[in-house]
């Protein structure tokens, strides 16, 4: 990755993911699969992933990608501070939590790791801020009503920024990132878990093409 100064916005974390517009959301069932996938992320645009802890080889995969520095990984589906402790000591450069957890984002902060909690109301939003979080996962996106429903959120919270998962696809993707608090968007349609297991990497490395240049803009 491009060095940055430190008072350069792209050289933080929320920066990186920013700079990306997409991030990949992965759930990996063999660990030996996360170097090869990691490259084709790489290849394909997307230097980046949330390795969420769905599966038993979900930490094995982290710390296998962790290792790589030309990869931005963190972790997902983090529901715990023993969690977030565990992730971090194993290389994750970021924590996302599926809900707003207190006791998380302390953690986090407390070892200088950016977190990105799940909220779904306004309540969540508010014990958010109320935490020093102002960049939130909006999760799951689709299943509560969508960029409609986004939008509602962000007009009393102008001092947010949202990224929606859940639901997000090719089909949407353009739409939610279209919104002025929408820095970035989390989806897998292009990390299959099919393809994964079947090491079908080069298919994954042209979807990742495909979803670096939708979020871009860079389609005809």
């Amino acid at each position: 990755m491009a060095a940055h100064s430190p008072e350069d916005p792209i050289s933080t974390i929320p920066g990186q993911i920013a700079t990306n517009r997409l991030l990949p959301v992965v759930t990996i069932e063999d660990a030996a699969a996360a170097p090869a996938l990691g490259e084709a992320l790489r290849r394909g645009g997307l230097p980046c992933a949330e390795i969420t802890l769905r599966t038993p080889a979900a930490e094995d995969a982290l710390k296998a990608l962790a290792a790589n520095d030309d990869l931005l990984v963190g972790a997902g589906t983090v529901l715990n501070e023993k969690q977030a402790g565990r992730v971090i000591d194993l290389g994750a450069r970021f924590v996302v939590t599926p809900g707003f957890s207190l006791s998380v984002v302390r953690h986090c902060q407390a070892r200088g790791i950016p977190v990105f909690p799940g909220i779904a109301t306004s309540t969540e939003l508010m014990m958010a801020l109320d935490a020093g979080i102002d960049t939130v996962k909006f999760f799951p996106a689709e299943r509560l009503g969508g960029l409609a429903t986004l939008k509602a959120l962000a007009q009393p919270f102008g001092m947010v920024k949202f990224i929606p998962t859940g639901g997000v696809s090719a089909a949407n993707v353009r739409d939610y990132l279209a919104h002025p608090s929408v820095p970035a968007a989390g989806g897998s349609w292009m990390v299959p878990v099919s393809l994964i297991n079947g090491g079908r990497f080069d298919e994954i490395e042209r979807l990742t093409t495909e979803a670096a240049a939708i979020a871009t803009g860079d389609t005809d």
